[in-house]
């Protein structure tokens, strides 16, 4: 039995100290697929590099609603950097015949929760980073938080060419139904498993089988029973298994259609 984290930041700090025996156990636990997601400039040149240093390893760029600039005009020089960032890295891997390991942009989106001070500077990257994604033939890896309408508006009324995945997808039933009307994929993470999580079981039984993903958004959310400690992509089991219990089918027919559909919406061969 195989696993497809699809989504997780092995770039972060807290990976400092063990990053690549971290690395190095999860492949051998049965993990042999994961994403390092990036987030702004820095953290999506490090998930280039962890990409091309780990055969197993895939990653996407971005910058996220936290970590926009605090000026349009800044953001808008940072989404230019980042779009040099990807392309210079695609000529490269064109070039050398090598495989090209960055499959999406992400993780982009809108964020109410931490500020909603500069609605207007994260609905302004959003929609760039969505023509970036178009530009490049890339899907995107949407974070929302707190912003639903918004996003769901912005996705309307702007075409997303390749779609995306909604990543730790919070378990609100509109976004969800408008999500998979726009032909989005639902990416569940280790809040499935809390024992407060409202509307999880309702959320999993709206989303078929063919449209589910699994991450881990390690470090961060641990699921039960390790919440509380530092997250890594072996923990994505307990989400697979949870979502297996609430749909009453086996653990192994969940890692086999979420790592397939993970492989389709990136594009991995």
């Amino acid at each position: 039995m195989e696993f497809f984290d699809s989504h997780a930041h092995y770039d972060d700090e807290k990976f400092d100290r063990d990053r690549h025996e971290i690395i190095e156990t999860i492949y051998n636990s049965d993990v042999t697929k994961f994403m390092s997601a990036g987030y702004n400039l820095k953290s999506s040149k490090n998930g280039i590099k962890l990409a091309d240093k780990y055969e197993y390893i895939y990653t996407t760029s971005g910058i996220s609603p936290n970590d926009v600039g605090d000026t349009i005009e800044i953001t808008k020089n940072e989404i230019l950097n980042l779009k040099k960032i990807i392309k210079d890295y695609k000529i490269k891997k064109q070039e050398e015949n090598k495989k090209d390991k960055l499959v999406g942009i992400g993780e982009i989106g809108l964020d109410y929760y931490w500020n909603n001070e500069n609605k207007d500077i994260q609905i302004f990257a959003f929609k760039e980073q969505i023509k970036l994604a178009n530009e490049l033939e890339l899907p995107i890896v949407i974070h929302t938080r707190e912003a639903v309408m918004d996003t769901l508006e912005i996705l309307k009324r702007n075409t997303v060419n390749k779609k995306g995945v909604f990543h730790c997808c919070p378990f609100n039933r509109e976004l969800v139904k408008e999500a998979l009307k726009l032909d989005f994929y639902i990416s569940i993470a280790g809040p499935v498993t809390f024992k407060n999580s409202r509307n999880a079981e309702e959320i999993i039984n709206m989303i078929p089988l063919n449209r589910i993903l699994i991450e881990t958004d390690s470090p961060y959310l641990a699921p039960e029973p390790l919440r509380g400690t530092r997250n890594d992509s072996r923990n994505v089991k307990y989400v697979a298994q949870k979502i297996a219990d609430i749909k009453n089918i086996e653990l192994e027919e969940v890692a086999k259609v979420t790592y397939r559909n993970a492989e389709k919406i990136f594009n991995i061969k």
